[in-house]
């Protein structure tokens, strides 16, 4: 396990185009997915200690900003033939263990994670109504792999963005696992 923290915020950087497989065998496309207030792309995967340590406080925070028109979709962006705790199989049981309501798309060629730029899990995008970065940063404060924070940056800087259209300036980086890269 690698520990990695994700960049500072791209500003105004366009949401990425892209057609992943969803849980449930549909081919989804990201013009379809996009929330009416702003759309949160996630990184996680089914094996990572600091997902599994928030995976409930995301369902939680996915859950709240849907009630500001905000979509939420989780990608999987890691080599599940070298990682089969993340295969596509354990990806339906993690989604129904925890009870998601966003899809969770898993990306087999890791094109789509490149595209983002994402480098770890959990690695999050707000994007707003125009589809602009306006928020890459963590759910909240943790101390080994529990969440100690009282504040959810991640809920907080969405429900910003669905109201103004713009990021918090102060960003703290999220920090989780390096992506399983493929070695070609």
């Amino acid at each position: 396990m690698v520990l990695l923290n994700s960049p500072i915020c791209d500003q105004e950087k366009v949401m990425p185009s892209f057609e992943l497989m969803n849980i449930d065998g549909t081919v989804l496309k990201s013009r379809d997915l996009v929330g009416k207030s702003g759309t949160l792309i996630m990184f996680i995967c089914n094996h990572c200690p600091y997902v599994k340590a928030i995976i409930d406080k995301i369902v939680e925070t996915t859950n709240e900003l849907e009630k500001f028109n905000i979509k939420s979709i989780a990608i999987m962006p890691n080599d599940a033939e070298k990682y089969p705790e993340d295969s596509f199989e354990n990806m339906n049981f993690f989604s129904t263990k925890h009870q998601f309501k966003f899809p969770y798309l898993i990306d087999k060629t890791q094109e789509v994670s490149k595209n983002f730029g994402a480098v770890c899990t959990p690695d999050f995008f707000g994007f707003n109504s125009d589809n602009k970065l306006n928020y890459r940063g963590r759910l909240g404060l943790m101390n080994n792999l529990q969440f100690i924070g009282k504040t959810n940056d991640l809920l907080n800087a969405m429900i910003k963005i669905s109201k103004t259209g713009e990021g918090p300036k102060e960003q703290s980086s999220s920090a989780g696992c390096s992506i399983k890269w493929k070695i070609n």
